[in-house]
């Protein structure tokens, strides 16, 4: 029983790596465009470094959790970046569908505990009601501005110039991401004005 359990843990571990070849909408600072993994490790790093910064009191290994896992259901529906399903209620409708989908194939191939708390992580995550939910939705939305700023504003599409505003509502709940926010953005008005000049 073990070993059948462990051929299914490493079949799943198998099928992740379609996370390190599964492209995000992002560019990295040299050029190369960014995969849902390295996205996912850097959210990781960032909650370490942040934990202890906040002012609401989370559980880090469930934080960590959640972020690992929020994005794992991209190894079956794919990437459709916020800006597509901003624009388009019915694309953002369909991927709800599909990640709905490929969570419960997620659950019922794991099965056990280990299935079911891939699972709860995830819809906690989709929730964002949690202390931990909270804060990983944070750390999703201000990663992503992070590696926007650190790519040529050459791969930036003319909307985005504007969603660097749109990260307040993700952060309000903790002065500490409010404070870490005002950075990010100040970092993407200098970059922005640069670019201009």
């Amino acid at each position: 029983m073990r070993k059948k359990q462990l051929q299914k843990i490493l079949n799943f571990i198998m099928d992740a790596e379609k996370l390190k070849c599964e492209m995000r909408h992002s560019w990295l600072s040299n050029g190369r465009q960014e995969s849902v993994a390295e996205h996912t490790w850097r959210m990781s790093l960032m909650a370490l470094l942040l934990a202890k910064e906040l002012k609401t009191k989370v559980d880090i290994l469930k934080v960590i959790k959640m972020v690992i896992i929020h994005d794992i259901v991209e190894m079956e529906a794919g990437d459709i970046p916020a800006m597509t399903t901003l624009r388009n209620p019915q694309i953002k409708e369909l991927k709800n569908s599909n990640e709905l989908k490929a969570i419960n194939n997620i659950k019922q191939f794991l099965g056990s505990s280990i299935g079911d708390e891939i699972y709860d992580l995830w819809q906690e995550f989709e929730l964002k009601e949690t202390p931990e939910a909270k804060f990983a939705n944070a750390l999703d939305k201000l990663e992503v501005q992070i590696q926007h700023n650190q790519a040529s504003l050459d791969t930036w599409e003319d909307f985005e110039f504007d969603m660097i505003y749109m990260m307040d509502k993700h952060v309000q709940y903790d002065s500490t991401l409010v404070d870490l926010k005002e950075l990010v953005v100040k970092d993407a008005e200098v970059n922005i004005e640069n670019y201009r000049k």
